[in-house]
């Protein structure tokens, strides 16, 4: 399968997004946000950063991957770095463009960087969003690929500094679909979620994502999402409307003036997030 060289660092088209303290409290809700000032719109969680990004994301990876790969695509990473919060009343730009592609043992990723701008041309957020084309061989390894942020084993031998339990909804999907704006039919429609070889419909990743993000906010920010610097994980397996999510939290050697823990999330046994990190300023 051919990748096409000539699509890296090809900007897609500015998308406009003007933030709504309606859209923010959506999100908050539909991501089962405990954080006052996200459920009151006040402020968006710091994964509602995606909403202005989405549509670019997909345009851009296939500027690289064959169209006919869509549906072998699934997101296989994430990684914010946050330079404010959003707020409502921000009219954000955003754009995306893929930096690089590479040749795995299971299949191919494309790495898909996207900046977020506010009406003054400031960076708000970047975003690295590496995306996995199951079962497919690009060949080789080209381009620039996303910052690290895997969690070393032995950061995770003793006890965790914190462990956080939540529960995904049986509507979770339904909800978070609207208030994010990804309409994916796995996450809506269990024939076709099965006819993907998954076992039903399944949680959208960055939702699952978003139940970190507040449970690192409410455990070492004190829910202040200003301090949150960076947020970033692997998905490792699907997760399903009605499970239990457990993500327990380490501290990791960090810059002063920040604290970082490396997290992992499992239901039960199964690793469904894997190498987390999140940055917080002191």
């Amino acid at each position: 399968m051919t990748f096409a060289d000539e699509g890296l660092e090809k900007w897609s088209e500015d998308l406009v997004f003007e933030v709504t303290a309606e859209r923010i409290a959506e999100y908050a809700a539909a991501t089962n946000d405990p954080i006052e000032a996200h459920r009151s719109g006040a402020v968006a969680p710091p994964v509602f950063a995606v909403v202005p990004t989405f549509m670019s994301m997909a345009p851009a990876a296939l500027e690289v991957a064959p169209v006919e790969l869509l549906m072998k695509l699934v997101h296989g990473e994430q990684d914010f770095h946050f330079h404010r919060p959003i707020r409502p009343g921000d009219v954000l730009t955003c754009k995306a463009k893929a930096t690089g592609y590479a040749s795995l043992s299971t299949g191919s990723t494309v790495v898909i960087y996207a900046e977020t701008r506010d009406s003054g041309g400031e960076l708000v957020n970047e975003q690295w969003i590496t995306a996995f084309f199951r079962g497919v061989d690009a060949g080789r390894t080209v381009g620039e690929l996303a910052p690290e942020h895997a969690l070393d084993a032995s950061a995770t031998v003793g006890p965790p500094v914190a462990e956080v339990v939540q529960h995904v909804d049986d509507d979770q999907t339904f909800r978070y679909s609207p208030a994010s704006g990804d309409p994916m039919p796995i996450h809506l429609d269990d024939e076709i979620a099965r006819m993907s070889g998954l076992p039903g419909i399944i949680n959208h990743g960055l939702c699952t994502m978003a139940f970190t993000s507040w449970a690192a906010l409410e455990q070492f920010a004190g829910g202040d999402v200003t301090r949150l610097k960076r947020l970033a994980v692997r998905f490792a397996k699907p997760v399903l409307p009605g499970q239990d999510l457990t993500t327990r939290f380490w501290d990791l050697p960090s810059n002063d003036g920040e604290r970082a823990a490396g997290f992992q999330t499992s239901v039960g046994d199964d690793l469904v997030l894997r190498d987390g990190l999140a940055v917080i300023a002191d």
